[in-house]
């Protein structure tokens, strides 16, 4: 029988990460969003007037995906683009009823972060410092 492989905290963290994430995306699929969906709105919501191009950027998604996503997010009444008209520079907002949607994944959020905090205690304070540093510019 073959030696298990050493522990690698990337590896552990990536699994971590993927089961969680599949939890996260099972909780959000009632809500008729996905994690990239949520992502976008979540990026509208915290920049007012965003334009596509810097959604696109912050999303890792081209321009054309952010263009056809905020379609659907308009056609939904998630969001409103203020000035959709050709050649004019985008004016992105969250509507109220994007907002409601965004409060609803919020309540996933704090469902899934609190069942964490309980399973992961430790992993939960780790997690705190670098998020901290990110937040902060430094890392």
């Amino acid at each position: 029988m073959s030696e298990p492989p050493p522990f690698s905290p990337t590896v552990t963290l990536l699994t971590v990460g993927r089961v969680w994430e599949a939890a996260f995306a099972e909780g959000l699929k009632p809500l008729g969003l996905t994690t990239r969906k949520y992502g976008l709105l979540g990026h509208v919501r915290g920049t007012p007037g965003i334009s596509f191009s810097e959604l696109a950027r912050r999303s890792r998604i081209t321009v054309q995906s952010a263009h056809t996503a905020v379609a659907a997010f308009v056609e939904a009444g998630l969001v409103d683009d203020g000035t959709a008209h050709a050649g004019a520079a985008s004016s992105l907002r969250v509507t109220a009823e994007g907002e409601s949607l965004l409060a609803r994944a919020a309540e996933v959020v704090a469902r899934l972060d609190a069942e964490f905090a309980v399973r992961h205690p430790e992993l939960t304070e780790a997690l705190r410092a670098p998020m901290a540093r990110a937040v902060a510019g430094s890392d």
